[in-house]
């Protein structure tokens, strides 16, 4: 994958690569293993501390998005808070006056970095910061290509405000936001290949919203959207030069081919997106880039469990969970991800179905315990919406263990508890969808429990 990154570095000599060998072109950083990346991270910050730099400000600018970068791949904070303390100082050192496209550049990467930050630790003080900053550097950018990138990074903010919540008329306004920049970045690309690639990205984003409000909804014509705009990305992507968007572009067309065939119990379209997602996992390195390959094994795993769920397969259950786990190779290393609860949720839904299917009473338990720990180790009122999720997958478990027992040993009340706890939580923020759903299940769980013999005395009676 960084082969032709290494190759660089041999070509050049040892003097040549004091200032970095991207000559501070962004579009080059995928090409670069991570300790090639940490090294041009260092050389550009020497090189703007130096006393004879020339354009302080600049230099100050391309160790920003080195530093973002390395953060991107590692969710390193520290390599966070260098990327922030130097898009400051550029922004500081660009007169906004004589250079107000410099200025805007510096603005964007500063509103990038917040963005960033958001994603990786959940914080929407940063999303504010970030539309701060891009509101004032799309004032300033006047025709240049910083006048698009803004556009984009305010379409991702509403298009986060709104993923978990958008009904379909709301999607694809929203949806609409990336249109505009990404036609304007493509026409700039002509010219600059940073444009290009950005603008490639900018189409994985929006594809990867219409998937996660595709799937929410189940609609079919969002899927299909969704896998129209990653295939387009991948045409514009070389994947021996940008590996790592072409890999996410790559996960996100399998997502989107794996939850539209779910929606027709395609078992075979489902099995080629599996395989097509092993194959992008044989480009990635978990060493060069931890997150992205933990995000494509988290999309293996969903996909997976897709399948599980398609055929009851107690093996596509157990690479699911395998998968999810090895998410958690990763994140463990950062408790403060709010996507690492979610992993666990999901690896201990994976884990109570495998049992139910088997009908394993003690692997439910197990799956209940992992559960448990995961909503002791979570503050309901950080994340609310999150904790009512995990209440939801709570009751799951207690209705399958009345169901595998064939005795309600208090289980089904605790079910409808669980329930009720997190319908008042999505009736406060709104989520109608989900609301409506845990009512109907809250519902169904009230009713009384159907007579039948447990598996046990099925199976003695035989």
């Amino acid at each position: 994958m960084f082969e032709f990154g290494r190759e660089l570095k041999r070509l050049f000599r040892a003097d040549a690569l004091k200032d970095g060998i991207t000559g501070g072109d962004a579009s080059l950083l995928e090409l670069l293993d991570l300790d090639l990346l940490r090294a041009e991270g260092r050389a550009a910050d020497v090189a703007a501390g130096r006393i004879s730099a020339k354009d302080r400000a600049k230099r100050y600018l391309e160790a920003a998005r080195v530093w973002r970068e390395i953060a991107r791949r590692t969710g390193d904070v520290a390599a966070l808070r260098k990327a922030a303390s130097a898009a400051e100082r550029a922004a500081a050192g660009f007169d906004r006056e004589r250079r107000m496209a410099a200025w805007s550049a510096a603005r964007c990467e500063q509103a990038g970095i917040a963005l960033l930050g958001a994603e990786l630790f959940g914080d929407d003080g940063l999303n504010a910061a970030a539309d701060a900053a891009l509101k004032h550097a799309q004032e300033a950018a006047g025709d240049t290509a910083v006048g698009p990138l803004a556009a984009w990074g305010r379409a991702v903010i509403e298009a986060r405000a709104l993923r978990g919540i958008a009904n379909r008329e709301q999607a694809l306004t929203a949806a609409a936001r990336f249109d505009g920049p990404i036609h304007e970045l493509e026409t700039h690309g002509r010219r600059r290949a940073a444009a290009r690639l950005l603008a490639a990205q900018a189409r994985i984003d929006r594809a990867e919203f219409l998937l996660a409000c595709g799937a929410r909804l189940k609609e079919p014509m969002l899927l299909r959207m969704a896998l129209d705009g990653a295939l387009l990305a991948l045409r514009k992507l070389d994947p021996a030069y940008e590996p790592l968007s072409w890999a996410r572009a790559s996960a996100a067309r399998w997502s989107a081919t794996a939850t539209a065939a779910a929606l027709d119990v395609d078992i075979e379209a489902i099995a080629k997106a599996v395989n097509g997602l092993v194959a992008v996992l044989e480009t990635l390195s978990r060493d060069d880039s931890p997150l992205d390959w933990a995000s494509v094994q988290g999309v293996l795993a969903e996909t997976l469990q897709l399948l599980g769920e398609a055929t009851d397969s107690d093996g596509a259950y157990a690479q699911a969970a395998g998968a999810f786990a090895r998410v958690l190779t990763v994140l463990d290393r950062m408790p403060r991800v709010p996507a690492r609860a979610e992993v666990a949720f999901r690896r201990a839904l994976c884990m109570a179905r495998r049992a139910e299917l088997a009908a394993d009473l003690k692997g439910l338990r197990a799956a209940e315990n992992a559960l448990r720990s995961e909503l002791a180790a979570n503050r309901p009122q950080k994340d609310p919406v999150g904790w009512a999720v995990r209440q939801l997958g709570l009751a799951g478990l207690h209705e399958a263990r009345a169901r595998v027992s064939g005795v309600d040993r208090g289980d089904r009340a605790r079910s409808a508890f669980a329930l009720t706890m997190a319908l008042d939580v999505f009736k406060e923020n709104g989520l109608r969808a989900l609301a409506d759903e845990t009512a109907r299940t809250l519902e169904r769980a009230k009713r009384p429990m159907p007579t039948q013999a447990s598996p046990a005395s099925r199976g003695r009676s035989s």
